[in-house]
């Protein structure tokens, strides 16, 4: 079965604001798909509930057949936009604390990331500066042995280099039977590593396709087409 995620009838609502409405979605496996829309499309929310931590108004998340929770936590493994790790912890106690909460957490992989990176694994992660940082936390979730890595803005806020870098590790820690669902604004940075796109306005897919197709369907690179469809 090629389906990692089904979406079925899918809504939530905050008091009278609609977030999602009424949405419909297959995420395969095996793909680098871009997540993309405004800012208030939906795409925060969605990532959301992939991830168990809001509960929809109504319809169904399936991710390999089980709705989010408990046993699709060893699933997925999730970069938020906004770090959760404590800042006066030095970088070899998060690597434990990671051994610790994940069983398919590869200690080895990410300690060799880490070494060639001559990232100081004594160093307390608040005297990191932010590429070193967003470097560690890549690190961190890219290390697990999972089905779903959902990255929300892996590479906002970081220097050119650093952002070779993380697509690098995005790349290089990607595998046929698991899907990366990557969030972010900065499009033409990350097109030339997608393999889907998906377009979300108003709480809806507008657009789900591969980049192939929307280069010969429209002659344009997702980013033009993406700024013609949003007029931005």
């Amino acid at each position: 079965m090629n389906e990692l995620v089904t979406i079925t009838g899918l809504s939530k609502t905050y008091g009278h604001f609609t977030a999602l409405n009424n949405m419909n979605l297959v995420i395969p496996r095996g793909r680098i798909i871009g997540l993309l829309g405004p800012n208030g499309s939906g795409k925060t929310t969605l990532i959301k509930l992939l991830n168990g931590l809001l509960t929809p108004a109504s319809g169904q998340i399936l991710i390999n057949g089980h709705t989010p929770g408990v046993e699709t936590k060893a699933m997925i493994s999730y970069l938020p936009e906004r770090s959760y790790l404590t800042s006066n912890r030095r970088v070899e106690d998060l690597v434990e604390y990671f051994v610790d909460f994940y069983d398919n957490f590869n200690k080895e992989k990410a300690l060799g990331m880490l070494e060639s990176l001559h990232i100081d694994l004594h160093a307390r992660l608040k005297t990191l500066s932010n590429g070193p940082k967003e470097k560690l936390q890549l690190v961190l979730v890219m290390s697990r042995d999972a089905d779903l890595y959902i990255l929300d803005e892996p590479i906002a806020g970081v220097d050119p280099a650093a952002r070779d870098f993380i697509l690098k590790t995005i790349i290089g820690n990607y595998n046929e039977n698991a899907t990366i669902l990557l969030s972010t604004h900065l499009i033409s940075d990350i097109e030339a590593i997608l393999d889907d796109c998906i377009f979300i306005r108003d709480g809806q897919v507008m657009l789900c396709s591969s980049v192939e197709e929307i280069r010969e369907t429209y002659g344009k690179s997702v980013d033009s087409y993406f700024r013609e469809v949003f007029a931005c």
